[in-house]
């Protein structure tokens, strides 16, 4: 299938490593060009050229923490003067601390309220102009499985994280007579960094080994196993792509049948 990607231009943010590099990777397959946002310069460097060589594709890297106040806005307007317009917006950013409500103040809450929540509003409102000059806008928010169903010891992801999927919808309503679409993303454990520094937490808590964390983790699926950020990133780009042209307002679990839930 033919997605229709070529030629058109996407940020995807939090796209050093991961869920955000692996739908980088596969935009620029396709034929997009893609502007990557990471907080670590020298990691997003290289992810950058790992990227565009194994693409062929044009990338640009825009470092910066999109959890600050005034970055969300640099990296759009870097995208927008370095690539000359914006299709396709991809906002994804690193999960909030771990650990139970009590564990938690005021100073960890708002962070993740700025990480998890109000990245995302700043991003879409520094890429709507943008997004209106094209005839194939799309943002898609990624979230968790967690807002269907709390995961433990994530109180901080748990509760922002489904306000960025109550957004996401109210977004798809508003804008949608402007032709700009926006889904979300509930993906479940993936092979990441983040997800082994989880089992880290879990077997220290549990008396456990980090091995049996993730087999544990792996006979909650169905399908008996953790997904790829490749088996992420198809149902992403696709999502994001003219292909889907008719899709908006959709919260998509990639979770291998985690949730167990009807609806």
């Amino acid at each position: 299938m033919d997605l229709g990607l070529s030629g058109k231009t996407a940020l995807v943010t939090g796209a050093s490593r991961g869920l955000g590099y692996a739908t980088a990777l596969l935009l620029a397959q396709e034929g997009a060009r893609v502007a990557i946002n990471g907080r670590d310069a020298q990691r997003l460097e290289q992810a950058r050229k790992k990227i565009a060589d194994g693409s062929g594709a044009e990338v640009i890297a825009i470092a910066g923490d999109v959890g600050q106040a005034d970055v969300p806005a640099q990296v759009v307007d870097q995208t927008l003067s370095r690539l000359g317009g914006l299709d396709i917006l991809v906002t994804n950013t690193g999960g909030p601390t771990h650990g139970s409500f009590e564990a938690m103040g005021d100073a960890e809450w708002l962070r993740a309220i700025d990480l998890c929540l109000m990245a995302h509003v700043r991003l879409i409102r520094a890429s709507l102009p943008a997004l209106r000059r094209s005839n194939a806008a799309s943002v898609l928010t990624i979230t968790s499985i967690s807002v269907k169903q709390p995961i433990p010891n994530l109180v901080l992801s748990n509760s922002v994280r489904a306000a960025t999927v109550a957004l996401t919808k109210s977004l798809a309503l508003e804008l949608g007579r402007e032709g700009i679409r926006f889904n979300s993303i509930l993906p479940a454990s993936t092979e990441t960094e983040r997800l082994n520094d989880l089992f880290i937490n879990r077997a220290k808590a549990n008396g456990t080994t980090v091995e049996d964390e993730r087999q544990k983790q792996a006979e909650a699926s169905p399908l008996g196993r953790i997904s790829t950020p490749d088996e992420f990133a198809r149902a992403a780009v696709f999502m994001v792509s003219p292909a889907a042209s008719y899709l908006t307002g959709v919260m998509l679990p990639v979770d291998g049948g985690l949730y167990k839930g009807t609806f």
